[in-house]
């Protein structure tokens, strides 16, 4: 299957049931989401992105840096839907999810001044939920693009959130931020740079205040050590000097309902991670 800028389904038969939850009235979703920091690249590693897609075994699988046009890959996932978002600039960031499910509309752009063109959200909309896959912009180094990376942020948090009126709300992705201090290995060194401003913080603060609980910290608040994301320099991820910047968020009113929140460290083949969430839906 060639990837497309549009939802497509496989030859295969796609399942419309999921795990089975303890009412019948609910099921339990199983959601993963991984920057790969290149698809391409990621596909020819030993484990390749299908052998690591196929264990994890998700509903939904949201992918961050893909950095693909389309046509770029020929991507054969049975019973899974493809939804793809492409920058302009090629070899440019760029989003994608796999999702069991049909969705009922798909959103790629939030009406955002700036980076709205490069491919940095795909937004589902299913029966029971809305899903929305993100790539957050980086401020990049001395900030350089914080003004506009807030803009985004500003203009995310108004998107979601009137999703959210309609619907219970998932979203995932690199938010390019470490919200806490234990949500990195070195805090004190990190307070002027990309990832970990008092800005950026600020700013996530004000989305999960919009009605969003950060999943991972919902199951484990105190969890020290917990990263996903490791710059390629100095054997960070050897040592763990990571960040935690990948999340699961979800609409308040089903942070109940969530069974379990993970961060996948044993899986290679990107500088970061992926995440996990399971919860009834």
């Amino acid at each position: 299957m060639s990837a497309t800028n549009n939802t497509q389904k496989s030859d295969t038969a796609v399942s419309q049931t999921s795990r089975s939850s303890n009412t019948a009235d609910t099921k339990e979703y199983k959601f993963a989401s991984w920057n790969v920091n290149g698809l391409r690249a990621v596909l020819k590693k030993d484990p390749s992105f299908t052998e690591i897609f196929e264990t994890i075994d998700a509903d939904i699988f949201a992918l961050q840096e893909t950095k693909l046009q389309e046509g770029q890959v020929d991507l054969d996932i049975p019973s899974y839907f493809q939804t793809w978002n492409y920058a302009e600039r090629k070899g440019y960031s760029g989003t994608a999810v796999f999702s069991r499910e049909e969705p009922l509309q798909v959103i790629r752009q939030i009406g955002s001044p700036v980076a709205d063109n490069e491919g940095r959200v795909c937004a589902l909309e299913f029966d029971r939920f809305w899903f929305v896959d993100v790539y957050t912009p980086n401020s990049k180094e001395q900030l350089a693009r914080l003004d506009e990376r807030l803009v985004w942020d500003e203009r995310y948090r108004d998107f979601i959130a009137e999703l959210s009126a309609q619907k219970p709300l998932i979203t995932c992705g690199d938010f390019n931020v470490a919200h806490t201090e234990i949500d990195l290995k070195n805090p004190s060194s990190n307070h002027k740079n990309a990832g970990f401003s008092d800005e950026e913080r600020e700013s996530f603060t004000k989305l999960l205040d919009a009605g969003f609980t950060d999943t991972f910290r919902y199951r484990h608040p105190d969890v020290t050590g917990a990263y996903s994301w490791w710059s390629y320099r100095f054997n960070a991820r050897k040592n763990n000097a990571g960040w935690r910047i990948d999340y699961f968020l979800v609409s308040n009113r089903i942070a109940q309902q969530i069974t379990g929140a993970a961060i996948l460290n044993e899986v290679y083949g990107s500088d970061h991670c992926p995440v996990e969430l399971t919860i009834e839906l």
